[in-house]
């Protein structure tokens, strides 16, 4: 079979059978395409996907790491061709996986980084400030929501009208996969939500005779893209006093750390972001450790009595 017809079947596979997002396939088909591009580069006679062997692989690995890729980007491609190949032995056409003993160190896996309280009240005043009252309304609502609840910024463009349920503060969220989670909010973000509803959304709708469900809408009052929604983030910041590189998903980690930080369940924040695997929420478990001990350096009295003794 052709590698193309492969590619094409195994991309069918991540669409109709695991659910993946387009993003996550787009991914998938770069990897596989970059691989194929090194085999041609490599050989005048370029071997075929099925007539590969570790020697390639390995080959292609110091390839990646000569031009310097980091080791994340390594683990994504390998990650990539590793279930490529699985797919192909499910489906009998080979029997052994050349990508099957790559295993990857994530010792320098980096930190998730979050906003402390001071930067996140830094946010909430940028956002209050706006001369289209509107889009203000609706840009407090986004950043309150996603605060609130942690939710990816694609989750949150996709937010439907009777996902919400105010009287009860929850959410319903459809994630990675179609996998569907209740999450609960709190006032602040139900105030945003309501005043936005009232005030923007409706307005704006029925000025550009819009009949669609999505909760965030833009000045058009069409729905919200994600792009749109990291658009409006880059607004916030630009009026904060934060400069250091931020991005939505940054609210998402805080959210995490926060929970873990207050007393929350491993468990329980898992169930909260959407993590299929526990092994992935754990990564915050780093955070609040590290968080703990700047604390314990900064405020044990014998430790604070140490660190005067040596200045």
């Amino acid at each position: 079979m052709m590698d193309e017809k492969l590619i094409s079947w195994f991309l069918k596979y991540l669409k109709n059978e695991r659910n993946y997002s387009p993003d996550t396939i787009a991914a998938y088909q770069t990897a596989i395409d970059e691989f194929i591009l090194f085999l041609q580069s490599v050989a005048a006679d370029a071997k075929g996907l099925c007539a590969i062997d570790a020697y390639d692989v390995e080959a292609y690995l110091t390839h990646l790491y000569d031009h310097q890729y980091a080791r994340s980007s390594v683990a994504q491609k390998v990650s990539a061709l590793k279930s490529f190949y699985n797919f192909l032995i499910k489906n009998e056409l080979l029997t052994v996986n050349p990508f099957e003993y790559v295993h990857l160190k994530s010792s320098n896996r980096h930190l998730p980084r979050f906003f402390y309280q001071n930067e996140m009240r830094a946010l909430f005043a940028a956002a209050e400030k706006g001369s289209d009252r509107q889009l203000v309304l609706r840009n407090q609502a986004v950043l309150e929501l996603l605060y609130a609840t942690g939710i990816r910024v694609s989750e949150c463009a996709n937010i439907q009208l009777l996902d919400i349920d105010l009287d009860n503060r929850m959410l319903l969220v459809t994630g990675k996969g179609n996998k569907q989670r209740y999450i609960p909010f709190g006032d602040h973000a139900k105030r945003a939500i309501v005043n936005y509803e009232r005030s923007s959304r409706e307005p704006l709708m029925k000025r550009f005779s819009q009949t669609h469900s999505y909760l965030f809408i833009n000045h058009y009052g069409k729905p919200l893209t994600p792009r749109g929604i990291e658009y409006i983030m880059d607004q916030i910041v630009k009026q904060s006093s934060l400069t250091t590189g931020i991005h939505p998903h940054m609210l998402r980690h805080t959210f995490a750390t926060e929970m873990l930080n207050n007393g929350a369940d491993m468990r329980s924040v898992q169930e909260l972001l959407g993590h299929s695997s526990l092994s992935t929420t754990q990564i915050y478990t780093h955070v609040t450790k590290s968080h703990l001990m700047n604390d314990y350096q900064k405020y044990f009295p014998r430790n604070r009595e140490s660190l005067k003794s040596k200045k």
